[in-house]
């Protein structure tokens, strides 16, 4: 049933919220004194961008090499269970980390147990509508991405002012054991993993995903998307309090709207997807990224607080258009029954290589001190001169559309369905 489809999906989208309260957790507590004092990290900029480095890098490994166990093993399901309450239990630990070190570890488990997330709920949208259909879950789910980080800055900052830092994490354990689990339990329903006579190895699976067409260009699109998104989300409360010099109350309020405009512009891009020819879909890439990289220059050249808030604003206005193009990319030439792996494929090695974001822009202000924050950001603009680039070259030789396969998988009870049995999905 329709109804019972989109209950999964306003549960994967409140799941991935939780997730990303979480990894803007540590951007926050990095810029209280008393939570880098006790580990020891005080104006250590390199060490505090390690920690979201540290986590980024867990997760891509993870999104690599776990997701094709989960789609041969374990159906979507069984994996977000097993991944949610691994977070509950890593978040509520993390506080009594016996120093630095052991909070990165800790950080780096954290992302392993996170990694899966974006190509199980990639999965879960493929085995429930069509292709032609895939563009407004996969830009439901997705939001939760902006939605997370909008809510998440102004309320770990309340909670680290109000209460203290040990205060977010347990927060967010309790969110992913009181809510998380429940609403996977109830309200994901995977087709189950196929039978034994069916079940493809790790091997085979994995090879099916590395097959999928112009998959260089989708993995670059990625790492350039996220390393936006980790290098922006990393160091912005930062760059409100040192550079523009918000007050403390300012920024909470400030950092989520960038958020919230990319929530409203990633809805609307997954509503274009279901409207564009599939060859036009790179259209949203060569958009987006003109307008984010364009607006990064003006934060960098503004010389109002304001102005410069209102250029973060847009660009991530603009950043949002582009984020459910992605898993429909790998939906639309991922060959049947490897939509997760593919899409764990692009996200794991894009979440690899854009982990080291957020540490490169440390490295770059720590080294050119007060015009750090400017050449920091200019490697924002950089990502989006790839994806334009990239987006360019798609739209030039767009994705091969694979023959449908009727009636495999779907389900009975809905005849929409049985029209197509292609598996296609995504994932930042």
């Amino acid at each position: 049933m329709i109804t019972r489809r989109w209950l999964g999906v306003l549960s994967l989208l409140v799941i991935v919220l939780i997730s990303y309260i979480d990894r803007v957790n540590v951007s926050v507590l990095i810029t209280d004194r008393a939570f880098t004092g006790h580990f020891g990290i005080t104006g250590d900029r390199v060490a505090q961008g390690a920690l979201m480095t540290a986590f980024l890098v867990g997760y891509g490994l993870a999104a690599f090499f776990l997701t094709p166990l989960y789609e041969s093993l374990l159906g979507v399901r069984r994996g977000l269970l097993v991944s949610v309450a691994l977070w509950s239990v890593l978040t509520l630990v993390s506080p009594y980390a016996l120093g630095a070190v052991v909070l990165v570890v800790l950080r780096a488990f954290l992302g392993t147990a996170e990694g899966p997330l974006f190509s199980l709920k990639t999965m879960y949208v493929s085995e429930h509508f069509t292709p032609g259909a895939v563009g407004k879950p996969n830009a439901v789910t997705s939001m939760g991405v902006s939605l997370g980080t909008a809510v998440g800055l102004p309320l770990i900052t309340y909670l680290v002012n109000r209460f203290d830092w040990h205060s977010s994490f347990r927060l967010l354990a309790a969110l992913n054991a009181v809510v998380g689990l429940p609403l996977i339990a109830f309200f994901v329903r995977g087709r189950g993993i196929r039978r034994t006579a069916e079940r493809q190895s790790f091997r085979a699976t994995l090879g099916q995903a590395l097959r999928t067409p112009r998959l260089g260009s989708i993995l670059l699109i990625e790492i350039a998307t996220l390393a936006y998104l980790w290098g922006s989300s990393a160091w912005l409360p930062s760059y409100l309090l040192q550079e523009r010099h918000f007050s403390l109350a300012e920024m909470g309020a400030v950092a989520s709207l960038p958020f919230l405009l990319s929530l409203a512009s990633g809805f609307l891009g997954g509503w274009l997807l279901d409207r564009l020819p599939p060859r036009r879909l790179p259209l949203l890439f060569v958009v987006g990224s003109i307008g984010t990289g364009g607006c990064v220059l003006l934060v960098i050249g503004a010389d109002s607080a304001w102005l410069a808030a209102t250029g973060l604003v847009l660009a991530n206005g603009f950043w949002g258009l582009q984020g459910p193009a992605i898993p429909t990319l790998v939906q639309q030439g991922a060959p049947a029954g490897s939509v997760g792996s593919a899409y764990g494929v692009v996200n794991g090695i894009g979440n690899l290589v854009s982990a080291f974001m957020p540490m490169a822009m440390g490295a770059v202000m720590g080294l050119l001190g007060g015009q750090g924050f400017a050449a920091g950001y200019a490697l924002l603009a950089a990502t989006q001169a790839v994806t334009l680039v990239c987006g360019v070259r798609l739209l030039l030789r767009p994705v091969p559309q694979p023959e449908a396969e009727s009636g495999s998988g779907s389900p009975a009870s809905d005849p929409v369905m049985d029209r197509s049995s292609l598996d296609s999905n995504r994932a930042s």
